[in-house]
């Protein structure tokens, strides 16, 4: 492509756009002009435009590190769609097919090509790389799940750690890498291990809006999920995350048994089980898939409309990325999650058992009281998840189930200002379990080794019993009046708003294990606007024309051998069919409607209209 014309039109014209979103055209331009980039976005926030268009405005092709060989096929796929030049190269190509790949790379052929890490790095394509850059040229490098090179990550790859050789090899070729998910400490690591010290940050809103979150206490958890599927997601797809393998069966079993389209998806089942699975999973309507953590990073289907957890991720990073796989096309989505007191054993159990170094295990257990504090805390969840990633939200959401239906509270004031003040008295360098030891007045070797059953909140906390002091710590962490200081391996320390509960000028109050108390939403605004637009997408569900839509994008994707997703999102065909185009003037001002969209199916799409109209 790599015709001399603008970002605005390239998205206008093959992406069927008419304006960026947040800081897109920023990291284009930047980009663009030669520039590396960090770029952290939400899952769905947009960040395949941010590489695609700046490779398509420089001259060469773009290069594409991605983690997922499985879901190449289906991004390249959607590229095509569009009439953009792209391969990828990894293993599941045979030997012909891989060379003639080759071939189109070197005789600039190619727009975009996607390669697994480990090809990246084999010695032989480095050396072809070079070939490309003195004939057609590198536009960029795109290092996709840029979180795989922390070693702190659930995601880990460690063969992502030597792709600074892109670097030392091709010093001119700008790089951008890109994450959904990332803490500070593995922002640091990003920056450090992949030398891009230099490269411009640019981080969006970890918000998402569209998802209304919900925590609710275990009781028979298959029938609370079967209760939550049936109320509100009757043939919606969606993803079931449990925490093993045996889980992972016989709640797809059992599903199945329901009367639900379920599947199971797990590293212990064979690799042609899986990639049927997750065929079936990207390419067709209505498909739940049960699931561990092996199933999710890179996942595009973008009207995923729940995620539900029945076990207890390990982080509210874990969360967090799983979570954000619901709603990507921007349309309401649930995160339900059923959490029970056997869950935190059963974790605490698995991570303190574990092979890591002890540090690790006590930053994993650190990052698992975080999520705890999440599931307890009795604030706003979205307001708790971003103030994890240091960000504020600027009030109540009005659409998570603690803003809509608040839990009991007691007042904690006390035991704030005590757990607190414990937290300064013994330096702000340890974890709960030490201070909770000294508030308890136990006379543990550590607490005796510091000499803390000399300080004044030594045995000030027995009227509550460890537990309670457990979550007292939590919730104080989720507010924000506590941070872990990850680098001194959790211990926690005051944050400056912790100030006005130690003066008492403040009022603290804490969760109970009540039965939550329903309250009128009427007071959040954000609330209404968000309770309309669940209403109004929900209940196209059974209108004649959006099945009629959903029909043809089927068979239109049956006949291209795509995910339905790939010829239109839901979100294209809700605003076909609100605004009712009559000509293809009309449809191509339709978003995400572009050039070879409205070429190969415009007319289509309009005959749909017209029988309806009649």
């Amino acid at each position: 492509m790599n015709n001399p014309t603008s970002a605005q039109q390239l998205l206008h014209d093959i992406f069927g756009y008419d304006s960026f979103r947040g800081e897109q055209l920023a990291i284009v331009n930047h980009v663009a002009t030669g520039g590396d980039a960090l770029v952290l976005m939400p899952t769905g926030g947009g960040k395949s435009l941010c590489y695609q268009i700046p490779a398509l405005l420089r001259p060469g092709v773009g290069i594409v590190v991605s983690p997922l060989i499985a879901l190449m096929q289906d991004q390249v796929d959607a590229l095509h769609q569009l009439d953009v030049k792209a391969a990828f190269l990894n293993s599941s190509l045979d030997a012909d097919t891989a060379r003639e790949v080759q071939r189109q790379l070197l005789r600039g052929e190619l727009d975009l090509l996607y390669v697994a890490p480990e090809r990246m790095l084999a010695p032989s394509f480095l050396a072809l790389l070079e070939q490309v850059q003195q004939s057609a040229g590198i536009a960029l490098f795109a290092i996709d799940e840029a979180h795989c090179v922390s070693q702190w990550g659930h995601d880990f790859r460690p063969e992502y750690r030597a792709l600074t050789v892109l670097h030392e090899r091709f010093p001119t070729v700008p790089r951008i890498a890109l994450t959904a998910t990332a803490d500070a400490p593995t922002r640091a690591e990003i920056i450090e291990r992949l030398t891009l010290e230099q490269a411009r940050q640019f981080v969006s809103s970890f918000d998402r809006p569209n998802i209304h979150y919900r925590v609710t206490q275990k009781n028979n958890a298959r029938k609370q999920l079967q209760a939550f599927l049936e109320s509100e997601h009757h043939s919606d797809a969606g993803i079931v995350y449990c925490l093993s393998r045996k889980k992972v069966e016989d709640t797809a079993a059992w599903l199945k048994e329901q009367g639900w389209d379920a599947l199971p998806y797990h590293a212990g089942l064979d690799a042609a089980t899986r990639n049927a699975n997750q065929r079936r999973f990207l390419r067709e309507e209505g498909v739940i898939m049960v699931a561990t953590v092996a199933f999710g990073m890179g996942i595009d289907k973008p009207n995923v409309r729940f995620v539900a957890h029945l076990d207890l991720p390990k982080s509210m990073e874990g969360y967090y990325q799983e979570t954000g796989r619901a709603g990507r096309d921007g349309l309401p989505a649930n995160a339900w999650m059923a959490y029970g007191l056997g869950d935190v054993v059963s974790m605490r159990q698995m991570l303190s058992s574990g092979d890591a170094p002890e540090e690790r295990k006590r930053l994993e257990l650190q990052k698992l009281d975080a999520l705890l504090g999440f599931c307890e805390s009795t604030s706003c969840r979205h307001q708790t998840i971003l103030r994890y990633f240091g960000e504020e939200h600027p009030g109540d959401c009005g659409q998570c189930d603690n803003c809509l239906e608040p839990v009991d509270t007691w007042n904690g004031t006390q035991a704030a200002q005590m757990a607190l003040s414990c937290v300064y008295r013994t330096g702000q360098r340890f974890g709960a379990g030490h201070l909770i030891d000294v508030l308890l007045g136990k006379l543990t070797p550590q607490v005796n080794n510091f000499q803390h059953q000399n300080l004044s909140t030594f045995g000030i906390g027995k009227t509550h019993a460890q537990s309670q002091w457990s979550s007292v710590y939590r919730q104080l962490i989720a507010a924000g009046f506590l941070e872990a200081d990850m680098a001194a391996y959790g211990g926690l320390k005051l944050t400056a708003s912790s100030r006005p509960v130690l003066r008492g000028e403040t009022e603290i109050w804490l969760r109970t294990d009540a039965e939550p108390v329903k309250r009128s939403p009427n007071k959040f605004s954000k609330a209404e606007r968000a309770s309309r637009a669940k209403e109004a997408f929900s209940s196209v569900g059974d209108d004649p024309l959006w099945q009629a839509l959903k029909a043809k994008r089927m068979e239109l994707a049956r006949e291209q051998g795509v995910p339905p997703y790939v010829i239109f999102h839901d979100s294209t065909l809700l605003e076909i069919m609100n605004r009712l185009p009559e000509t293809l003037d009309e449809l191509a001002r339709i978003p995400g409607v572009g050039q070879a969209k409205l070429t190969r199916y415009g007319d289509d799409i309009l005959k749909v209209l017209e029988d309806k109209r009649q």
